[in-house]
């Protein structure tokens, strides 16, 4: 099987709020794209993609006026995909949903959140994503209330063909960014903020990992984590990154994530990547690794093959010129697929 985590720019914006496709020569969010010109490049690398599920990352809005599934679901009738069912779990206010696109001849799933609910109090405990997770991140003795502004989307699922159950859980990591900064020293002061909450929040999503691994079940966790090692200079300060500790540290049972070990083990030097953001200011691209699927230990055994399809990385993705031009202009992640022997 194969799947697939994409974070789409601006989703929402291509679509009106009855989700249908705004193909017209109105700018997307997106700098110098048009809609009707993201709109096809999208369609061109879902269906390249070919995937049996694509978690999909800034997916189309769940609110009282929209409905990012039946816009998902109107996307994948516009281009024939086979993964054209649509799955969501807890909606969150940021019109940047997480959102399983599949092929439902292929696989069955299901919203499976697990952990308590809290209320405001929290929990410390791994409690339900939707909750709050008290955690002191400042080291003053008193456990700040953590929250998730976009909710992990845990699915149950389950093979059709061969009966395999899998877990899966999407993700979208706060971002580090000190947006709203005034002042070098109010950007520093939001940075080290940011980086605190999304360490706290890689701790949660840790605490619910051990305990499906405690519970043998074979496990995927993919999406935008807007972290990795050595990505910036603020993780001095953590001693690691939070990708380090959603795949495992010490003595706890690992993840395996072959991009991300490239660059634990070269964490200045080559390294894959995921993403490229256009630096106005600077007049240039940065580039970034966000992007992963992470495996239990006993999906490592069944053959996985990652790819992330980089148009100027990946030798295939390159020498197709419509592929290439349509990776650019959908979005500034790139997709990255497993394909797994399951």
């Amino acid at each position: 099987m194969r799947l697939a985590t994409y974070n789409v720019e601006w989703f929402n914006a291509l679509f009106d709020d009855e989700g249908r496709l705004l193909e017209d020569r109105g700018w997307s969010a997106r700098h110098d794209v048009r809609r009707a010109e993201q709109i096809a490049a999208l369609g061109r690398v879902f269906g390249a993609l070919d995937a049996d599920a694509v978690m999909v990352i800034e997916a189309p809005d769940t609110s009282r006026g929209r409905d990012g599934v039946r816009a998902l679901e109107n996307f994948a009738a516009r281009f024939a995909l086979r993964a054209r069912k649509a799955l969501i779990g807890f909606a969150n206010d940021t019109q940047q949903e997480i959102a399983l696109l599949y092929d439902p001849d292929v696989i069955e799933v299901r919203h499976d959140p697990r952990g308590a609910p809290t209320g405001k109090a929290g929990r410390a405990d791994a409690p339900r994503f939707d909750g709050v997770f008290r955690r002191d991140v400042d080291v003053d003795a008193a456990p700040e209330r953590i929250r998730f502004s976009k909710p992990p989307l845990e699915v149950a699922a389950r093979l059709r063909a061969s009966g395999a159950a899998l877990r899966l859980i999407g993700v979208h990591v706060k971002s580090k960014a000190p947006h709203g900064a005034r002042t070098p020293d109010e950007a520093m002061r939001i940075a080290i903020e940011n980086r605190r909450k999304q360490m706290a929040q890689c701790i949660w999503l840790r605490q619910r990992i051990e305990q499906h691994l405690a519970a043998g079940d074979d496990l995927i966790v993919l999406g935008d984590f807007n972290d990795g090692p050595g990505l910036d200079e603020y993780e001095r300060l953590f001693g690691r990154s939070g990708i380090e500790v959603v795949l495992g540290e010490g003595d706890g049972v690992r993840l395996c994530e072959p991009h991300a070990r490239m660059a634990l083990g070269s964490p200045t030097g080559v390294r894959p990547v995921s993403a490229r953001f256009w630096i106005r200011e600077e007049r240039r691209y940065f580039q970034a690794l966000l992007d992963y699927i992470m495996l239990s230990p006993g999906l490592c055994v069944r053959a996985p093959c990652w790819r992330i399809w980089h148009p100027f990385d990946d030798p295939a993705c390159y020498r197709d010129r419509e592929l290439r031009e349509a990776l650019l202009a959908a979005s500034d992640h790139f997709p990255v697929t497993l394909d797994l022997d399951i």
